[in-house]
């Protein structure tokens, strides 16, 4: 992988608050919508901890009744 086709740029492809499709680059890390007219900009805050197997509080699909 080439240093060219790194981005540091997230690509969004909807926009957030109205979902159209119409987005262009605004100022160095953020994004237009033509749509809605808002400007925003996607940014990783970083990573989760993985919740142990004992202790996960989110149910499982057999948990809310669905097929496991």
């Amino acid at each position: 992988m080439s240093e060219e086709s790194v981005s540091s740029r997230a690509v969004p492809y909807h926009c957030p608050y109205c979902g159209e499709t119409d987005l262009w680059p605004h100022e160095p890390t953020g994004w237009e919508c033509r749509g809605c007219r808002r400007a925003f900009k996607v940014e990783l805050l970083g990573l989760t901890r993985r919740p142990s197997s004992a202790s996960s509080t989110h149910p499982t699909a057999n948990e809310e009744g669905g097929a496991s």
